[in-house]
């Protein structure tokens, strides 16, 4: 048996729940007018097995056209990166998206960085065995609110992976100062970032709402996390999902909405809630291209070039740091 047969990957735990601040925060969004919580929290095991499911919807457009985009242009992606990089993939997930590209870039290192740490840890032990030869590194963090990779990712150019358009669960605002960080820690590598377009209202809605219900679960899985988490009471099936397109601010937005009057408690507070309120749960902001390429320059990235598929649905956006 060669060496490369009993590779472990490495994992860091830079992520430590502080139950008492994550419990303010969600007490805070709930107390707040209109009521909201992080989409982060849609992320627990279950949400992010639940999440795995949306991508295989027929509504769900990202996922298989960011993949077909990435196997038409994927030779001339690779062109543009430099050689010997580190790769990062923001948000790993199962770490699938990431893996499609090892055979067209070659890194030195992959390393996944995800706040699931459970869920990443599993997904990295069984792509090691399938890439026995490659330095893996899993880093749990919670990036949402700043980017600080430790040490052990190592030297030279990095290229940030931040695939499926989860930029767009940043407000405008929030995308640059993002991106002022991703290029920050890039050393001389640059940022491939996959951006959903503009696109029919039609196409946009059923890929939040399809017809089987899974994005209603994933929605209503967050009802599930805060329980445990703040010592909720919520009731699952008190709460329906709502996703629509908000045309003025450019985004999709997904909702928890009362069925009935109801009032829903925890240690040390409470919520009453009318009939039809509202709990703002998740963002997807779409992008023109020329619109996120220009947010891409403010953050400070040079030579930006961007591939579309034939359709221009979804963008895939190179950045040079």
């Amino acid at each position: 048996m060669s060496p490369t047969d009993l590779r472990q990957p490495r994992f860091i735990q830079l992520y430590r729940e502080d139950r008492a601040a994550l419990r303010q925060e969600l007490a805070e969004g709930l107390l707040a007018t209109p009521a909201h919580s992080s989409p982060k929290y849609l992320y627990d095991p279950l949400g992010s097995r639940l999440f795995d499911a949306i991508t295989e919807l027929p509504e769900y457009y990202p996922t298989r056209t960011e993949a077909a985009l990435l196997l038409t242009h994927g030779a001339a992606i690779a062109r543009e990166v430099p050689k010997g990089v580190t790769l990062v993939d923001l948000g790993a997930g199962n770490c699938e998206k990431a893996a499609r590209l090892f055979g067209l870039l070659r890194p030195a290192r992959y390393v996944a960085v995800d706040i699931s740490v459970d869920y990443l840890n599993n997904a990295l032990q069984c792509l090691q065995r399938q890439f026995p030869s490659l330095d893996m590194l899993g880093v749990g963090l919670d990036f949402s609110s700043q980017l600080a990779l430790p040490p052990e990712v190592g030297e030279g150019p990095r290229l940030l992976f931040y695939p499926g358009s989860s930029i767009g669960n940043f407000t405008p605002d929030e995308a640059l100062a993002f991106l002022r960080q991703v290029r920050a820690v890039a050393q001389g590598g640059g940022l491939l970032i996959g951006v959903d377009l503009v696109k029919p209202v039609e196409v946009l809605e059923p890929a939040y709402d399809d017809a089987l219900g899974v994005t209603a679960a994933f929605n209503k899985n967050l009802l599930l996390h805060i329980n445990r988490v703040l010592g909720s009471d919520f009731a699952v099936q008190d709460w329906e999902h709502a996703a629509f397109f908000n045309a003025e601010a450019s985004r999709i937005e997904m909702h928890l909405q009362a069925r009935r009057g109801l009032t829903v408690r925890w240690p040390g507070g409470e919520r009453r809630f009318a009939q039809g309120e509202r709990i703002h749960t998740e963002n997807s902001y779409k992008y023109r291209s020329g619109d996120f390429q220009s947010l891409l320059t403010a953050a400070g990235f040079a030579q930006v070039q961007a591939w579309t598929d034939e359709r221009g649905w979804f963008a895939m956006f190179w950045a040079q740091a």
